[in-house]
């Protein structure tokens, strides 16, 4: 077949792997069988799943009555074996080695780890292998803020940063992002392109889906990441026959929305993520105009406030008093230091500090913008 695209990063949603209280293995099949068809096209693909508690949930023979988060990582350790299983023997069916990929937000806030975790991804395609990835959920608790990332819409969208992919596919139950839940309003319609992710669109969004934890709002924030990075994205139905067969090769399927910025290269990726955030620079409309329209530098005249504590070199995001993000960016100064010379000139950091580490609050080479 003719393709479009060339690396593919396709999220699995728990509805849609799932039937009732145990894993959709029809399903499953239907789906390995068209990423088995893409990488025999050379396309190569990465699959991002959920599924894991559901599947522990049925082995264990459960009900969903109980919710606690030690039971829950009961359930993820269990489960991950069933599904990793299910993955294998599919897989394996085409004669493809699959390999299990478990990652936290520490693993990728640091950004040792998180070029590890690139280079890793990276070999196994090269050796044909497909990466199954999923959340470490046995390991990453609610609690511990920095360590969990949330839900795999964002686990995906990262992953496409990290690899740097040409389409994420966020596969779900529904055939794309409706302007109305089309199960309570008949005359919803769905929405085939989104060239911005504006106050509209985000009214669209629901609540999440029966089983799984994310749902429309945390899938649109998935692909204001990934379009940032210079990811295209696609919300589409996964029982949709041959969705990703026609998705590689260009068709219009589902909702699509297309990256908002040329490739970054992989570590202004990996200050997008925000994964690594510290803390946060208030700016003024001045300052965030500066920002967009000429690519500037962050000045300390443009600082109105910091919110948090940071250490000089760590990453902040970057916002106007009106609580708009403008962008993320790797620090000069530590926040207390950056209240000290907020609102000045540039000439004044050595007078107000005894010192300077420059002129620039955030330095251009160290920014992306949003």
């Amino acid at each position: 077949m003719k393709r479009r695209y060339k690396r593919i990063v396709a999220k699995f949603g728990t509805n849609l792997l799932t039937a009732g209280e145990q894993l959709d293995l029809a399903q499953m099949k239907a789906l390995v069988d068209q990423v088995a068809a893409l990488r025999r096209d050379g396309v190569e693909a990465i699959v991002v799943t959920s599924g894991a508690v559901a599947a522990g949930r049925s082995r264990l023979g459960v009900t969903r009555s109980r919710r606690d988060i030690p039971f829950r990582q009961v359930l993820a350790a269990v489960g991950q074996g069933q599904l990793m299983q299910a993955y294998d023997r599919l897989f394996g069916e085409h004669g493809i080695a699959v390999a299990q990929t478990l990652l936290t937000r520490r693993d990728l806030s640091d950004r040792l780890s998180y070029l590890n975790a690139r280079n890793t991804l990276l070999a196994l395609l090269q050796y044909g292998v497909v990466p199954i990835v999923n959340e470490n959920d046995a390991v990453a608790v609610e609690e511990l803020a920095e360590s969990r990332i949330g839900e795999n819409d964002t686990l995906a969208a990262l992953t496409a940063n990290l690899v740097d992919a040409d389409l994420l596919v966020l596969l779900m139950t529904r055939e794309g992002l409706y302007t109305a839940d089309p199960q309570q309003d008949p005359s919803a319609t769905l929405v085939r392109r989104v060239e911005r992710i504006d106050a509209t669109i985000e009214a669209y969004a629901g609540g999440s889906e029966a089983q799984g934890t994310g749902g429309m709002v945390t899938k649109l924030q998935a692909a204001r990441l990934a379009t940032a990075g210079g990811t295209e994205v696609v919300f589409a139905g996964g029982r949709e026959p041959d969705v990703l067969l026609r998705l590689a090769r260009g068709e219009a399927v589902g909702t699509f929305f297309p990256a908002t910025a040329d490739r970054l290269e992989s570590r202004k990726r990996w200050i997008l993520s925000g994964l690594a955030i510290r803390g946060s620079i208030v700016i003024d409309e001045g300052a965030a105009r500066a920002l967009r329209e000429r690519k500037t530098s962050l000045l300390p005249a443009g600082v109105k406030d910091v919110c948090g504590s940071f250490e000089r070199g760590e990453t902040v995001e970057i916002a106007t008093a009106g609580e708009e993000r403008v962008g993320c960016g790797i620090t000069n100064y530590g926040s207390e230091e950056m209240l000290a010379i907020r609102g000045a000139k540039s000439s004044q950091i050595a007078s107000i500090l005894g010192y300077d580490y420059g002129a620039e609050a955030v330095h251009r080479d160290n920014l992306v913008l949003v």
